[in-house]
């Protein structure tokens, strides 16, 4: 579902005041659509704050609570379990308190995750604490495509690539700020980690007043779909799509080099001696990838049938990366960092395809929830194992190189995904055909 766009970022046209018949609409259509724009900004910032942020304390959060190096790797995959688990629910959360309630919820639960996980004591409490947190950054990952087709089903790409930009920013400015601000708050690992609550509570805000977007304020931009489609997305049964199926995939490895490049990063760069803070700019670099990149991606994938090749030029840079880190780690760090930075923006451009391969809103959601809840299931291992080679190996050898023989299925599973059809038509035709 290719979309046309003006060149500027803005949201969609309000429409007029008065309907032909001279009755006023109600007045909540314009405001609304502006604090649903800062809403999706404010609530992207906090989408990775929780994840990079500890990323780039690790080595001290694994002396401070005696984790192994194995312990550590379960702990970087953890996001990916509760991304997986907590996001599969977010639909019938959506249907039954409506998706701006479910963000605002999400918003707070990082918030408060955010404040407890330094200081409850022990790793079974921090563990606890992260678990919470990334609930709400789970259901939160999958209701952002649904709320952009919802409020915004032409301007899928601008709206995802604004999004994506917001986590992009948000990604960054934690990997490069918590060393810093740890060092400026006196020093106490507990303390660099907590401040990001600041920033989700602060999200919290703009989505109170579209809480009941059951309400006149889901009029905002209403959507205008057909009765047949309506049909087909209430018994879409979305295992029967093989698009669905790549998609999922395709989310999976790319989310398995994501967090592992989040979670183990600056380790890498620290065990080839490059100092701490400069480890931590470093992954701050590689998400900064992302603001730009993951503005532009979205926008250029809506205008080709095909994403195959946008999908082949993220997985080369990502190929390169790992070459570069896997021969010369420090010597050229911060050309590894920029080319894993450009392969990290298959996650936008994962999410952009979400949105082209549905028909509404109600297609997003699901397939929204099972290629994000069942691509984070597929990451889950990949964290940990990197975690255990790099134990068991005493190097970063055999890590570097899993990573990138996986990036190969990713960009074959990636071209099928980026196909030009719709999970509707598949599983009517496979339907048909039965």
């Amino acid at each position: 579902m290719a979309s046309e766009e003006t060149g500027t970022m803005t949201p969609t046209a309000t429409p007029p005041a008065s309907t032909a018949t001279g009755v006023k609409q109600p007045p909540t259509r314009a405001w609304a659509t502006r604090l649903i724009v800062v809403g999706i900004v404010l609530a992207a910032m906090n989408l990775r704050p929780a994840i990079t942020s500890l990323g780039s304390l690790l080595e001290e959060v694994r002396d401070g609570l005696g984790m192994s190096g194995t312990l550590a790797g379960l702990l970087t995959s953890v996001p990916p379990l509760c991304f997986a688990v907590f996001g599969v629910m977010a639909p019938r959360f959506a249907r039954r308190f409506g998706p701006s309630a479910v963000v605002c919820f999400g918003m707070a639960a990082i918030a408060a995750g955010l404040v407890i996980r330094p200081f409850v004591g022990g790793t079974a409490g921090f563990l606890a604490a992260t678990a919470l947190a990334l609930m709400g950054i789970a259901v939160s990952n999958v209701l952002m495509p649904v709320i952009v087709k919802r409020w915004f089903p032409d301007r899928v790409g601008s709206m995802t690539g604004l999004y994506s930009m917001a986590l992009a920013l948000g990604t960054s400015l934690a990997a490069a700020l918590t060393v810093p601000m740890t060092d400026a708050l006196g020093g106490r690992w507990q303390t660099g980690l907590a401040v990001w609550a600041g920033l989700a509570g602060v999200a919290v805000l703009p989505w109170i007043p579209l809480v009941r977007d059951r309400g006149p304020v889901a009029a905002a931009a209403p959507e205008h779909i057909s009765a047949t489609v309506r049909q087909e997305d209430a018994a879409l049964r979305i295992t029967h799509s093989r698009t669905a199926w790549a998609l999922a995939v395709f989310f999976g490895l790319q989310a398995t080099a994501a967090y592992v490049t989040m979670g183990w990063m600056p380790q890498i760069f620290r065990d080839a001696g490059v100092p701490a803070g400069e480890a931590g700019v470093l992954l701050a670099v590689t998400m900064a990838m992302g603001v730009p990149l993951a503005f532009v991606i979205p926008r250029v994938a809506t205008r080709l049938t095909n994403q195959g090749p946008v999908v082949l030029v993220l997985g080369t840079c990502g190929l390169a990366g790992y070459a570069g880190l896997y021969l010369a780690p420090a010597g050229g760090a911060w050309a590894w960092a920029l080319l894993l930075g450009i392969s990290n923006c298959a996650f936008p451009l994962a999410l952009t395809m979400v949105g082209m391969r549905a028909k509404s809103s109600a297609g997003v959601a699901k397939l929204s929830a099972f290629a994000q809840s069942t691509g984070y299931l597929i990451s889950i291992p990949g964290p940990l194992l990197v975690g255990v080679l790099y134990q068991h190996s005493g190097g970063w050898g055999l890590p570097i190189a899993l990573m990138a023989g996986l990036m190969v299925p990713q960009i074959v599973i990636g071209t099928l995904a980026g196909r030009n059809r719709t999970v509707e038509d598949e599983v009517a035709a496979k339907a048909a055909a039965a």
